[in-house]
């Protein structure tokens, strides 16, 4: 820490704040003038402030770097530095650190520039104790209303987490309750919504709250191979084709008196969806090489991002089975239709990177909490996720900074950019590419991802004729 060594005010503060730092706010101005340092001991004489003093651009480097406090007053005229990369250059060493700006040169230009690279005040000299005062004691109330901010969001990030479904918006408490209601007695259900909107966190909620003591299965019908899928879902016998060398149960089976998750339904081959509809009817499944039907009890849940309807119309899905399995039908909201819910994902989120990488404590700065809340998350709540899981993988410290945060979160994205809306398919076309070049061009971690299958992400991609590296 650097003070001035001829001064018994400057040794005085050195000891209060190596005394006091530990439990106080701390405050660093950074000033070449002892004067600064005196205005700022008359102003907190009966505030809670460990005080540290540097005078020059190098000290208050160091300062920052050993200490860290919460507020630096600078003078934007202070040696050694040009003012405004100074404030940037603090907030990469400690992106919590607050700075309010002084200088004896006011000017509107200064002001506003000082402000885009981070300050929070702009004060002229000479500094006026008692306004120092307000200004501090400003601050003190603001870090305190913070902390119960946080404490609030992790009080309602317990209340409002149902089934591990997180939200409180007025869209997600709706349908969460009524999936409540229905859980104790559906048979069959449709969940659908935009890829990453927490479809499966629906269903395992019904499944939860069915009481059923089974297990929950789940089927990707995008992922599975058409030739192999009504060995997969229904099971087989050994012998009935080539390879097939050991009785399989199948996943109906395996999901026998609990639930069965068929994920992507709108991607099952129309043949199949006899055989589910079969299924759906009459509770029976017969493995192939078997001339014996088995009864089953179970539930099953079907999701899609796809419109059924359309799918109907363009003959490609049965009608008969999309009533059946929309007779029960919860549509999920994507985030941009639930913001409320934003903090709490996000609080969700940072507490599981916490625990996953062994960094205690990993909060958002001021900066980049901005930036999440104003992008616009085509790829829902997945997207989110995969972002968070960077930047707290990229955090030095128990800080996540916009400098963490991936590239593309930190410029306009292209939805916003042009003068007509995209259609979803476009929408989900540019969130697959992203999450691919995120992969650098591996498909298979892509779709993994993405939550889709490997045959989906190529259709995707096939459709928009893209070169893609692989």
């Amino acid at each position: 820490m650097s003070y001035s060594a001829e001064t018994p005010l400057a040794q005085t503060a050195s000891s209060q704040c190596e005394q006091r730092a530990g439990d106080l706010p701390r405050l660093l101005v950074a000033d070449r003038e002892q004067l600064a340092l005196e205005t700022t001991h008359a102003a907190v004489r009966n505030q809670p402030w460990a005080v540290s003093w540097a005078c020059d651009a190098a000290d208050t480097i160091a300062v920052v770097k050993k200490f860290r406090p919460h507020l630096v007053l600078l003078d934007l005229a202070i040696p050694g530095s040009d003012g405004i990369q100074l404030i940037r250059r603090i907030h990469e060493l400690n992106p919590e650190t607050q700075i309010i700006i002084h200088t004896a040169n006011h000017s509107t230009e200064s002001a506003v520039h000082a402000m885009r690279a981070g300050a929070v005040d702009y004060l002229n000299k000479p500094l006026a104790s008692n306004v120092l005062s307000d200004r501090l004691t400003y601050w003190l109330a603001q870090r305190e209303m913070q902390t119960r901010e946080v404490q609030t969001e992790l009080d309602l990030l317990d209340s409002f987490t149902f089934g591990g479904v997180v939200g409180r918006s007025p869209a997600m408490l709706h349908l969460l309750a009524r999936v409540r209601r229905v859980a104790p007695h559906f048979t069959t259900a449709l969940v659908s919504g935009e890829t990453g909107s927490g479809k499966e966190l629906v269903a395992r909620a019904l499944h939860t709250w069915s009481g059923e003591l089974g297990s929950f299965v789940t089927c990707n019908c995008a992922s599975i191979v058409d030739t192999l899928f009504e060995s997969e879902l229904f099971g087989h016998k050994r012998g009935s084709f080539t390879g097939a060398t050991d009785d399989r149960p199948g996943l109906v089976l395996a999901a026998a008196n609990g639930t069965l998750f068929l994920d992507e339904i709108g991607e099952m081959p129309l043949l199949l969806q006899a055989k589910l509809l079969r299924l759906l009817q009459n509770r029976e499944v017969r493995p192939l090489g078997d001339n014996n039907a088995v009864k089953v009890e179970l539930r099953i849940v079907a999701a899609t991002n796809r419109d059924l309807r359309k799918q109907v119309a363009d003959g490609t899905f049965r009608e008969d089975l999309f009533y059946r399995l929309s007779t029960v039908h919860f549509p999920v909201p994507p985030l941009r239709e639930r913001q409320e819910d934003l903090p709490l994902l996000i609080r969700h989120f940072l507490m599981d990177c916490a625990a996953r990488y062994s960094k205690p404590g990993l909060n958002l700065s001021r900066r980049a909490e901005i930036v999440l809340n104003r992008y616009f998350w085509p790829g829902n709540i997945r997207e989110l996720e995969n972002s968070l899981n960077y930047a707290c993988m990229m955090a030095q410290n128990s800080v996540v900074d916009i400098g963490d945060l991936p590239d593309y979160l930190l410029t306009p994205a292209e939805s916003e950019q042009k003068t007509t809306p995209m259609t979803m398919a476009e929408v989900e076309y540019q969130h697959a590419l992203h999450v691919l070049q995120l992969c650098d061009g591996n498909r298979v971690r892509a779709a993994e991802l993405l939550g889709i299958g490997r045959a989906t992400l190529y259709r995707m991609l096939a459709r928009h004729e893209t070169p893609v590296r692989s």
